[in-house]
């Protein structure tokens, strides 16, 4: 499987010549969803969701789907009728050749005083993948790659490393890091590599690695 990581909290997938992309929101480059054969959302939030990416990947190719939660879905599937899916903590299902899992309910505390909305997260191929979207959800399995949101108005640095902990995984990936300055990053990267637990990596907004 081929990893590509694209601007924030978006990246593609690629195995056997298809292609899963996962949370292009306002932040992602406007090719990240070219050539996508399914896409999946986390949830509402701009910087995971931008409809307009979404339509122009569906209108591309007539043969793309949409995987997501209700409040994204409602957005779209009167303009694709049959392409959008509505998933929820627990299912299972096979978008572009890639098997998935959804895990989680509601997206992390930004304050009390603002409602939570529904976040799910999204293991893909029996653990090879886990992108949590915007809440630190562990999933009752294994994880090879964790996808790590390091910056965020709902998380600390000490959460992360904690997640980092509780789930496991051979290796994270950073993802939603477009708040985080260049500065910072040598801080993040050190304290996720020395306290982590794991083997901690961070791409460049279009670079790959093989999974």
């Amino acid at each position: 499987m081929k990893l590509t990581k694209k601007s924030h909290a978006c990246v593609r997938l690629e195995k056997d010549g298809r292609t899963l992309v996962l949370d292009p929101g306002m932040f992602t480059e406007e090719d990240a969803v070219l050539g996508a054969d399914a896409l999946l959302v986390t949830h509402e939030h701009p910087d995971h969701f931008d409809e307009g990416h979404l339509r122009a990947a569906l209108e591309a190719d007539p043969a793309a789907e949409i995987w997501t939660l209700r409040s994204v879905a409602d957005r779209l599937s009167a303009a694709f009728p049959g392409r959008v899916h509505t998933v929820g903590h627990g299912d299972t299902f096979t978008a572009a050749g890639f098997d998935v899992q959804v895990h989680g309910e509601l997206h992390a505390v930004i304050h009390p005083d603002i409602p939570r909305i529904t976040n799910v997260g999204y293991l893909v191929d029996g653990g090879a993948v886990f992108h949590p979207g915007d809440a630190l959800t562990v999933p009752d399995h294994p994880v090879d790659t964790l996808l790590l949101p390091v910056m965020a108005p709902w998380n600390k640095i000490s959460e992360v490393i904690d997640y980092v902990r509780e789930v496991e995984p051979r290796r994270a990936y950073d993802i939603h890091d477009a708040l985080l300055t260049d500065l910072a990053r040598p801080i993040y990267d050190r304290q996720i590599g020395a306290l982590g637990g794991t083997d901690h990596r961070r791409l460049a907004p279009g670079a790959s690695a093989e999974l």
